[in-house]
């Protein structure tokens, strides 16, 4: 999980959350307990269960990923946590308060103010402009128009649309629509933002724009977002935690990387199959220990040495602190033993490194131009570990 992520600081907590739609719930219920399936119970009862005893926590600043087949309860789960569908039963406490609990007014602030959704179809007004769109929720909230209107100002540059302010919602495309309803989320600066399959509606290449974008606001403004989707590609590149859904119930929840490595089962499993692996894996995940590691004071004789005996053309070259310094060819260490080079003229220092956090899809293109394996360091320079061009192609065959 996130490092961004405290694990005692729960902004949201769902517990045996149920929802149920028609017929005799009374009935419905005691069904469910019975273990009835729910086939069973729309015909016997007449009700539809939507959410059948759902329970997980939201981190504060975490992405937080709720994935389903069509009919599976995410939506309807999502629409509980601010009010829109009242639970059947069941609670749902936002920083320790059941907002059950709450009166008219209270439940008023808690929209305005804590959680802000965004929706599939905008939900934008076509009668205002992009900046009045954007100043609604500050509107609402009784802020004057030179206040509201430098504020949504600042959330409109954010996402990419300074200079579209006075265009009309009408000569949006789909992708600018859709920036226009996270400003306006945004504006009212929530706590929470829940996004129901927000993105679902724009082809390809403007979803993977805004999912960018979306992360890049992420790293700026560290907000919880609870976020809804079909796609497991999306699930597991937005989320630091996800959880599966299936017929109103949450099969497993983990890390996009738990989850692909340790599946519950095999529903969850195929779910898992049909992912981008690139997009699950990180270079952690694929790197492997240099054969062949020498410290910086070490002569070029035990450099040849080291490299004979692994086997290897190469040595990385390490400080006393395991801080990488560079790559040291074979050939170039002939040189030096030749007194032909010194260590600083044999070193290739310009190397292609990465982080262990990175994903292997941000390193499909660079692994196939280099020369050398991808060096994995951290923070303080210390090598990790290498990445050859065969570990980036095996991880997603």
């Amino acid at each position: 999980m996130s490092d961004i992520i405290d694990s005692n600081d729960i902004i949201i907590r769902v517990k045996n959350l149920y929802k149920l739609f028609g017929g005799n719930k009374t009935h419905a219920t005691k069904m469910l307990l019975s273990k009835e399936s729910k086939e069973a119970i729309q015909k016997k009862a007449g009700t539809t269960v939507a959410v059948n005893d759902v329970s997980f926590e939201v981190h504060r600043g975490e992405i937080y990923v709720l994935i389903g087949l069509s009919g599976s309860g995410k939506s309807t789960v999502i629409r509980c946590l601010n009010g829109l569908n009242k639970p059947t039963s069941g609670a749902i406490y936002f920083e320790g308060d059941n907002i059950e609990s709450y009166d008219t007014a209270q439940m008023q602030e808690f929209r305005r103010s804590k959680i802000a959704m965004i929706f599939q179809n905008f939900g934008l007004m076509d009668h205002r402009n992009v900046l009045d769109n954007v100043c609604y929720g500050l509107e609402i909230k009784g802020m004057n128009k030179n206040e509201r209107n430098e504020k949504a100002m600042k959330y409109i540059e954010m996402v990419g649309l300074k200079g579209w302010e006075n265009e009309q919602i009408t000569s949006l495309s789909g992708g600018m629509k859709q920036r226009v309803g996270i400003a306006r989320a945004l504006a009212t600066d929530p706590d929470v933002l829940l996004m129901d399959e927000p993105f679902s509606a724009l082809d390809p290449l403007v979803r993977n724009d805004m999912q960018f974008e979306l992360l890049s606001l992420q790293e700026k403004l560290n907000k919880t977002v609870v976020f809804i989707t079909h796609d497991i590609n999306e699930a597991f590149k937005l989320g630091n935690t996800v959880s599966i859904m299936k017929d109103g119930e949450i099969i497993q929840t983990a890390t996009p990387e738990e989850m692909a490595t340790n599946p519950a089962n095999e529903y969850v499993k195929e779910f898992i199959d049909s992912a981008d692996k690139s997009q699950v894996f990180t270079a952690e995940n694929i790197m492997v220990k240099p054969g062949c590691i020498i410290h910086s004071f070490d002569g070029p004789i035990n450099a040849l040495k080291q490299m004979k005996n692994q086997g290897v053309s190469t040595a990385y070259v390490i400080s006393k602190k395991m801080e990488l310094i560079g790559i040291l060819p074979i050939e170039n260490a002939l040189k030096m033993k030749d007194k032909e080079m010194t260590l600083e003229q044999a070193l290739i220092t310009d190397l292609l490194t990465t982080e262990p956090e990175t994903q292997v899809s941000d390193l499909l293109s660079v692994a196939a131009k280099t020369q050398y394996p991808i060096a994995v360091i951290d923070e303080e320079k210390h090598l990790k570990g290498i990445i050859t061009k065969a570990a980036v192609l095996a991880s997603i065959s």
